[in-house]
């Protein structure tokens, strides 16, 4: 992936999480993906994942991520790349307060789908 593709990748996720658009993430997750938020357990099984983050989306009224930076690291000999992005993410709960936190994702993505999708963030604010 060169630097627009990644750039490409990092910001539609992240349209898209903010707009709670599990029906993205489907076609963004490998059938193999991992993922984890905070300090909860990872998930490996992609349905699981799906629903885990239309439970969280529920959980909240809205979100909006501000990335600051993106960096990647390409594999010469796959088709992997290694993504880190940090930002900070303001959430409204659902009783109209607010809450912000800052958040480092590591992706990695092969073929062009996310295999590793780890957020580091501390929501225990929500």
């Amino acid at each position: 992936m060169n630097n627009q593709q990644v750039d490409t990748l990092v910001r539609n996720l992240y349209r898209a999480v903010d707009n709670k658009d599990v029906d993205y993430l489907n076609t963004a997750l490998s059938e193999q993906s991992r993922f984890r938020l905070g300090n909860y357990p990872e998930v490996t099984n992609k349905a699981k994942i799906l629903e885990g983050n239309s439970q969280f989306f529920s959980s909240i009224e809205s979100m909006k991520h501000t990335i600051d930076d993106i960096m990647f690291q390409g594999s010469d000999h796959t088709d992997s790349t290694r993504i880190s992005c940090f930002g900070t993410v303001d959430y409204v709960r659902l009783d109209g307060s607010e809450y912000s936190a800052v958040f480092s994702t590591f992706l990695d993505v092969k073929n062009g789908l996310i295999e590793d999708y780890l957020v580091f963030a501390d929501i225990s604010g929500l």
